[in-house]
């Protein structure tokens, strides 16, 4: 099978996987009628155009397993799948986050996307994290940062460079991973349990929230923070990854629906340009007529892009 064959039945598989997940068959109308509907807007020559994606890879998914100490106040599982070709040596891995407004959903989301890093090469690992109200700000980056700290723990064994550990989410999951990438290594966000080891080499973010300001003082962001705007105006900047960016930041690939109404898309197109203005590489992927959801269930060109965007940040192939 040719290599833009396989990467078209992948594709079909990852988007009709994606349905089955999060909706009924009903959305696959939406899904055929919603073709040619990316917009690359970002300076410079998209990673994708550089033939920087690999044909899929087999990989092996391990049985969930949990992430955190014993003494966390939840008990959270990650699921690993391990790339079976690992190059002839050191290999790069994936962070994957799902969404759910910091409240609800599950890994599965994420499957796929898990499943075509890991056909990459990637060491990827979905994880679980704990939900708001119960657990307000910044519960959920604390689990992220436990999780980057299991993942060096295991590096030897899952063949991993740490140097070269990417992060992906969508929604809420794409803000727990930009603001993981934008915390440093000290800091407010970095204590108590950042660091270096928190440190990502590069994001793939769609749907990213990256202000929480703009937010009317809705039920989802006041539940994730603890109050509205004018009582935790702080704690709204600090998770606010737009509002933490410095030229330390790593590399990011944003895709965002232009119909957004729950996350408009200026949270990318302010983003993206707050990158640009710190010199930091980054590539926006503006998807034509689709909403929030619609983002995610119909990403599947937004991804592809997005991997050759890691792929080329942690030099997994030769472009050519």
């Amino acid at each position: 099978m040719l290599r833009t064959e396989q990467l078209r039945v992948w594709q079909q598989r990852w988007a009709l996987t994606s349905l089955r997940r999060v909706t009924g068959l009903g959305a696959i109308a939406l899904m055929l009628s919603a073709c040619s509907a990316a917009q690359h807007v970002s300076h410079g020559e998209p990673a994708i155009e550089s033939n920087a994606l690999r044909d899929p890879q087999p990989f092996t998914r391990l049985s969930p397993a949990t992430y955190t100490p014993e003494e966390w106040p939840q008990a959270l599982t990650a699921d690993v799948y391990l790339p079976d070709d690992s190059l002839g040596g050191l290999r790069p891995a994936a962070l994957v986050v799902h969404g759910g407004g910091w409240r609800n959903r599950k890994p599965e989301d994420m499957q796929g996307i898990a499943e075509r890093l890991a056909g990459q090469g990637y060491v990827a690992v979905n994880i679980e994290h704990r939900f708001a109200p119960e657990y307000r700000f910044p519960s959920q980056l604390h689990d992220l940062q436990q999780a980057m700290a299991w993942i060096h723990a295991n590096a030897d064994e899952w063949q991993v460079d740490t140097s070269r550990i990417v992060g992906g989410g969508f929604s809420s999951g794409a803000h727990l991973v930009s603001l993981l990438a934008v915390a440093g290594v000290e800091g407010p966000l970095a204590e108590p349990y950042g660091g270096e080891q928190s440190r990502l080499a590069a994001v793939l973010a769609g749907g990213l929230p990256s202000d929480l300001l703009k937010f009317d003082d809705g039920r989802l962001v006041v539940d994730f923070i603890g109050g509205t705007r004018s009582e935790e105006n702080e704690a709204y900047r600090l998770a606010s990854p737009a509002r933490q960016i410095t030229p330390q930041s790593p590399p990011f690939f944003l895709f965002h629906g232009k119909w957004d109404q729950l996350v408009p898309v200026d949270h990318a197109t302010d983003f993206y340009q707050a990158l640009q203005n710190n010199n930091i590489e980054s590539e926006l992927y503006l998807q034509r007529w689709r909403g929030h959801f619609a983002s995610f269930l119909l990403s599947s060109g937004a991804i592809d892009a997005g991997i050759a965007f890691l792929n080329r940040q942690v030099k997994l192939y030769p472009s050519g």
